[in-house]
């Protein structure tokens, strides 16, 4: 398959040492060859692939030097996109490399489309559909161990195992053809109900464990949205500094400081959490403290994780106790500030409204029971470990979906295998098992999901 030869600015804008300029496509070599003018007059067609060359980009038209670059020649199929691929390593700023850029445009190339050198290395068969999602999934990762599950699906675990789940139940569709072809024959079907079976068995089997790891992969993924809540002037904001160890919010002894939401992603033991600091939640006459209070209530409705914080010096007030019936049957941590003073909050009532709830006490003046928060925020949702290194996580939601999808109807094939059910009605459910497995990795998938999918993805990659 040969396309047009595309190019893009494929680091972030901005000063910087170096930047890079990509091409990909049947002209790349020649379009880097009418602009880069080396000291001993190289003719890049004759450089050897995977090399790199210094000298100078020269605008033909008017003979002036644009920039001083360092080129990198790879030649196809050995390369990202499986075509011919030249990088031009240039002076990282705004103004000099796009005018690499406008010169690489001007002589040829295509601006490329959000994510099409990586759609070219999926339609050229170097990559499957879940390894190209993986690569945005490695670009955003937050956490180590959320790099450590994309680079494993880069690598094709993921992929490996849909393949060796499709291989099985395309077995099961072949003797199915063959009871079809063969229906005078008994023993055909004897073997082929069996066989339908057994493979459909292990394949959902397979199936559920992927999804057994999709709630902690879609986390490791997307982060945990997490709210900390609670009334004015309890530390909520020194709750937030203290975790993301910055002072991004503004703490004062003044009730109502905090008016808008506060978003910030901290790395806790490996489990990315998107925290959300919020107004503090009380009734008010401040028209603005009263927007940021519904704000609060919002956010609240739509978190993962809650940490409620309490002050540890004051009595329950009915704000509190209307907070606990708020977070009813919410994944919740109660966390009790401000224990380096005398204790007057009531703990066995709290205890009584929490329930089940882990409760951690905190003096975040004197940083005082991180750790211990920490580590309650990891159990509850990976009980304390995460072992991302030889376990196939599902973090991406369209994967997960899919796979639902699949274990519905192998389930039904299965079912309708155990009962009288003709055969040919049981390869129907089969067959779209086998395809929807098909759409993870991309065999079967359609031209519009592909355009949506790599949309999504940055330019230059």
């Amino acid at each position: 398959m040969e396309f047009d030869t595309i190019a893009a600015i494929s680091t972030p804008l901005g000063e910087g040492a170096i930047a890079i300029v990509r091409l990909s496509g049947s002209n790349a070599i020649s379009i880097a060859n009418q602009i880069f003018h080396s000291p001993n007059g190289k003719n890049l067609f004759n450089q050897a692939s995977h090399t790199i060359h210094y000298g100078h980009l020269v605008d033909s038209e008017t003979d002036e030097i644009v920039e001083e670059v360092m080129l990198s020649l790879m030649k196809g199929p050995k390369t990202f996109t499986r075509e011919d691929v030249v990088e031009i390593n240039c002076h990282g700023g705004i103004v000099s490399v796009n005018r690499v850029l406008k010169l690489v445009l001007i002589n040829g190339a295509r601006l490329a489309e959000p994510g099409e050198f990586t759609k070219r290395a999926f339609l050229n068969g170097r990559i499957d559909l879940s390894q190209a999602e993986a690569v945005m999934d490695l670009i955003r990762a937050k956490t180590d161990k959320a790099m450590n599950v994309a680079l494993g699906q880069m690598d094709g675990r993921l992929s490996r195992l849909i393949k060796t789940l499709r291989q099985a139940l395309l077995e099961t569709i072949a003797q199915v053809e063959v009871n079809i072809d063969y229906p005078e024959y008994d023993d055909v079907e004897e073997m082929t109900i069996p066989l339908m079976i057994k493979n459909g068995m292990w394949v959902k089997e397979e199936i559920e464990k992927l999804l057994v790891t999709s709630s902690q992969g879609k986390i490791l993924r997307e982060g945990l949205s997490t709210a900390i809540i609670g009334r004015p002037n309890v530390g909520k904001s020194s709750l937030l500094n203290s975790l993301i160890q910055e002072n991004k919010a503004i703490v004062t002894d003044i009730a109502g400081t905090t008016r808008d939401i506060i978003e910030e992603y901290v790395n806790v033991r490996g489990v990315p959490l998107k925290l959300v600091d919020t107004a503090g939640i009380r009734e008010t006459e401040d028209i603005v403290e009263r927007i940021g209070v519904e704000k609060s209530r919002q956010v609240l409705k739509e978190a993962d994780l809650i940490l409620l914080v309490l002050n540890n010096a004051e009595k329950l007030t009915i704000e509190d106790r209307r907070l606990f019936e708020a977070i009813e049957g919410m994944d919740v941590i109660i966390i009790i500030n401000k224990t380096d003073l005398p204790t007057q909050i009531e703990l066995e009532e709290i205890k009584q409204l929490a329930g089940e709830k882990r409760i951690v006490t905190t003096s975040l003046l004197q940083e005082e029971g991180i750790d211990e928060l920490e580590e309650a925020i990891a159990s509850l949702f990976f009980e304390g470990t995460i072992e991302s290194s030889d376990i196939t996580y599902v973090s991406n939601a369209r994967h997960i979906s899919l796979l639902h999808l699949a274990k519905e109807t192998i389930t039904d094939a299965i079912e309708a295998a155990q009962t009288d059910v003709p055969v040919d009605m049981i390869q129907i459910d089969v067959t779209r098992t086998w395809e929807i497995l098909g759409e993870i990795v991309g065999d079967t998938v359609e031209e519009s999901l592909l355009d949506q999918l790599f949309s999504q993805f940055c330019l230059g990659k």
